[in-house]
């Protein structure tokens, strides 16, 4: 038995993560959309393809995006990479190299780059004086 894709929330869920509010959706929709008018088809099941691909237009995602996303596919995807210890899914927090002698490296490099600055500098006083 195949699984029923909730069109309206895949809606919602991506003009979330676009971080904008329904009456945002509604404004990018054109002056007949409100914001009750987005909340209701965001509750919609099965969304009409024309009214589809004008809200994923306005979303600027794919009308796929919005017909295919399925959440709990997705997690069980992120769930089974993380725990199948696939490390080039994890970040590593173990920088290869001492961040201290990284930051000696920098101050070093910006001692000698004044003190080129500080030479420049008492030669053109030396040449102003005479």
């Amino acid at each position: 038995m195949e699984k029923k894709i909730h069109q309206g929330r895949n809606i919602t869920r991506f003009r979330q993560l676009l971080g904008l509010k329904q009456d945002a959706l509604a404004a990018a929709l054109g002056y007949d959309w409100t914001q009750i008018k987005v909340s209701r088809l965001e509750a919609k099941e099965e969304i009409d393809e024309a009214l589809l691909k004008e809200v994923a237009a306005a979303l600027k995602v794919p009308v796929e995006a919005i017909t295919n996303f399925d959440e709990e596919a997705a997690v069980n995807v992120i769930a089974n990479t993380i725990y199948n210890h696939d490390h080039g899914a994890v970040i590593n927090f173990q920088p290869t190299f001492n961040p201290v002698d990284k930051i000696v490296e920098i101050l070093e490099r910006t001692i000698k780059e004044k003190d080129k600055e500080i030479a420049k500098l008492r030669k053109l006083l030396e040449k102003k004086k005479k």
